[in-house]
Formats: C-alpha cells, structure tokens, sequence
C-alpha cells in the first residue's frame, strides 16, 4: 500500500487558493468512508492566502497534516474534485483586478462591456437631469412687477 500525507496531494491542486475547500472535501471523504484516512500530530500551511475585510494584508492558515492510502480509487477522486474546484466558483464573485484578469478569473471583454454599459447609462442619467432642470427654469407666465 502507497501512504501520502495531505499536504503533498493540496500542493498538486489546479488552483491552490481552493485549498481550504479540497481539505474541507477530503475530511468530509475520510469520515464518510470513501477514502482511508488518519490524522498526524503535526500540522502544514495551506497555499491559500486569506485576505483579511478592510484590509490588503493577506495571512495563511495551518490545517492538521493526515496520512492517506493512496488507490486507483483516491486518484479518481482526487480528479474529479480538482475538476470541480478549477471551475466556477460556487459562492461571490470575483472582483475584477489586474491579476484577475490576468489569471482568467475575469472576461475583460465582459468586463469591457459592463464598463461602457454604466457609463452611457450614467451619461444618459445626466442628460435627463439636465433637460429636466432646463425645462423646469423655463418661465410660465410672465412675472408681475410689484412697486415698492
């Protein structure tokens, strides 16, 4: 039997920063029986950097380490999940960024689009104010002179 510590299957993950999700996944496969799995006394850090609200500063998260058998079987799951994990997130959106776009995360074409669609849309709002300012200062009827 192959025996694999957790943290060296998490390094081979598509998109590290799912890390936290793939060991949720695979805790949730070692209770329910599908994998073979035991905690170790020692603990490993995920790849995924957490960003702390409000803030630019970005932490990681120590998890504890666990031994595996490693079988055909885990091998198909580990695939499928790692499929899983690499597409569409389930929960938010992404917000746009340089490195987003860059990743692929983000479409910059929609991007691009969005982008132009809320400014015509805020140019029109203007537009409208305007006209509708310009129309209301417009005189009804004409004023009477009152002697003082």
């Amino acid at each position: 039997m192959a025996y694999m510590k957790l943290s060296e299957q998490v390094q081979k993950l598509s998109n590290p920063q799912r890390s936290d999700a793939f060991i949720k996944l695979f805790q949730e496969a070692v209770r329910s029986g599908k994998i073979d799995g035991a905690y170790l006394p020692e603990r490993f850090t995920m790849p995924k950097q957490f960003t702390r609200r409000g803030s630019e500063d970005t932490y990681q998260k120590d998890t504890r380490e666990m031994i595996f058998d490693h079988t055909p079987a885990f091998d198909e799951w580990f695939e499928e999940t790692n499929r899983d994990l690499a597409a569409a997130r389930r929960g938010g959106t992404v917000k746009p960024s340089l490195q987003a776009v860059e990743s692929g995360l983000v479409d910059f074409q929609e991007l691009v689009a969005q982008t132009r669609q809320k400014m015509q849309a805020s140019y029109e709002k203007g537009q409208a104010l305007g006209n509708s300012r310009k129309a209301a200062s417009k005189p009804t009827a004409p004023k009477r002179k009152t002697k003082k």
